[in-house]
């Protein structure tokens, strides 16, 4: 029998990380699954806040990396999760949709980003070209967090794709009502 590893409700949350389950911890489906390891969840709460609040890339050139990187890993659960991110933070679908493309169908800028992305699933690193071109758009921490990003979200991809984690029902909902291109 394979082992599955669901969403941990409320009544089954560690006592370690009580304090963590009214935070972002407890409001989607990968940090529940990520709170069978509750050490490891606790530790990944410093380097969220940096990567999704406190990045030098602002909230669109991150959802950028952040859907290039779900599209890449085939993660429904982060692509969708960040359809609904993207569009809230000002994105058209348009512009989302083309994140899925190829690179040419894409903004030059978010062909920036998304290059390096792809670089490094491909390479297992930015070339140096990329490098420039990304350091001249989004500075040298910029770079920095582009690779942070691609890193912490192939982590969670990883997570959820391992154990079919379901898209939260609220993100669920609103691409059923609204899916992407309408």
């Amino acid at each position: 029998m394979p082992l599955s590893y669901p969403p941990l409700a409320d009544t089954e949350w560690p006592a370690a990380i009580a304090q963590m389950r009214q935070g972002f911890a407890g409001k989607l489906n990968v940090y529940r699954v990520m709170a069978y390891h509750p050490a490891l969840l606790s530790a990944w709460s410093a380097l969220r806040q940096h990567v999704v609040v406190g990045n030098a890339l602002g909230p669109q050139r991150s959802e950028v990396a952040i859907l290039r990187t779900g599209h890449r890993l085939g993660s429904e659960y982060e692509w969708s999760h960040h359809v609904v991110r993207a569009r809230a933070c000002g994105m058209s679908d348009a512009r989302i949709a083309s994140i899925a493309g190829p690179l040419d169908g894409m903004s030059a800028e978010d062909a920036i980003i998304a290059r390096a992305v792809d670089e490094m699933f491909d390479s297992k690193r930015i070339g140096e070209a990329s490098v420039e071109a990304l350091a001249m758009l989004v500075g040298t921490e910029g770079v920095f967090d582009v690779i942070a990003t691609v890193g912490m979200y192939s982590t969670l991809g990883y997570i959820v794709n391992s154990f079919r984690t379901p898209v939260d029902p609220d993100v669920a909902g609103e691409l059923e009502n609204r899916p992407l291109g309408t």
